[in-house]
């Protein structure tokens, strides 16, 4: 009886450790799913007009909220679908887990992967920190007190800036609607799925922003049809943009999989939509921004290990399920 019940309990233990780097799901299951989750996260922007014929939008405010709500249910029910798909039970701690929607270790994820994404933009730091030497001297030459009205004047842009910001649509779609979405069906939804349909980690991490890209292909529709560009250069422009996606997916999912936090790649998301490309040359800083520029990068890639050391986030690195791949990549 009593070899019994241990075979039973040693059972047990099996079924809910599920070996990394695969968990009974197909290879083939998990691109379709990934597949079928970027479409759809593309289509349904357009169902209101198209499937549910719904009058044009009085304005482009109305015309971003209807696209917010779609990216919601898009958003929805992905992670839904992924639920069903992984190999998952179905309780709190099991699927916020699969989804790195975590409060363990918060800071860390919010600090650390930030302070990362900043060493990049060490060029567009040291060009913004000019252009303020450039207002304050644009006071001296006036004769003016200095410091005070300098002071003042930033103060003042602060607070405009923070008074207009919840009202402003292009605020809600670039720093909220699109990062949470996004990395919601990119990151959280489609990395478990590759990772326990048994992908390497490097494909995953390389593979995923496929299907990130692959949803931006409807601006090329924008850019030639609402901002009337030619086909070519609608084309060079989403082009480019594909470029850029492919880039910080990739840099996304590995914060992903490495940390096992969404938050590490919303935070990333949120600042490069907020900093735009990284300045690597400016006609008023000359050199200085290049220099800047290179010693960030040479830091990025120095710290990026470090910094996203799987330790640093998981008390735990046993006990894991097939989507806790940082568990083999310390």
């Amino acid at each position: 009886m009593m070899g019994t019940a241990i075979s039973v309990e040693r059972q047990e233990e099996e079924q809910e450790q599920v070996v990394v780097g695969g968990g009974g799901l197909s290879a083939t299951v998990a691109v379709m799913g990934c597949a079928a989750m970027a479409v759809f996260y593309v289509a349904i922007l357009y169902a209101p007009t198209l499937i549910l014929r719904l009058p044009p939008p009085a304005s482009y405010k109305s015309f971003m909220i209807r696209r917010f709500i779609c990216a919601a249910i898009s958003s929805l029910v992905s992670i839904f679908a992924s639920a069903l798909i992984l190999p998952l039970r179905w309780h709190a701690p099991d699927v916020s887990s699969a989804f790195g929607i975590r409060f363990d270790h918060l800071w860390q994820a919010l600090i650390l992967p930030l302070s990362l994404t900043s060493l990049m933009y060490a060029g567009s730091f040291v060009q913004k920190c000019l252009h303020l030497l450039d207002s304050w001297e644009q006071h001296q030459n006036y004769g003016r007190n200095v410091t005070i009205e300098w002071i003042s004047k930033v103060q003042d842009k602060c607070i405009d800036l923070m008074l207009t910001m919840p009202s402003n649509i292009s605020v809600w779609r670039n720093y909220i609607v699109a990062p949470i979405t996004e990395e919601l069906v990119f990151r959280a939804c489609m990395v478990p799925l590759l990772l326990c349909g048994g992908f390497s980690t490097y494909t995953v991490v390389f593979l995923c922003p496929i299907f990130f890209s692959l949803a931006h292909l409807n601006h090329i529709l924008e850019y030639y049809f609402q901002k009337n560009r030619s086909l070519v250069k609608a084309s060079m422009a989403a082009g480019f943009q594909l470029g850029y996606t492919v880039i910080f997916g990739s840099y996304a999912s590995f914060l992903f999989v490495r940390t096992g936090h969404l938050i590490a790649p919303l935070v990333a998301h949120i600042f490069c939509n907020y900093m735009g490309l990284p300045t690597t040359f400016s006609r008023r800083a000359g050199m200085v921004s290049m220099a800047a520029f290179i010693a960030g990068s040479l830091g990025f890639f120095w710290l990026l290990f470090p910094l996203t050391s799987p330790h640093l986030y998981n008390d735990r690195m046993h006990s894991c399920k097939c989507w806790h791949r940082y568990c083999t990549w310390s």
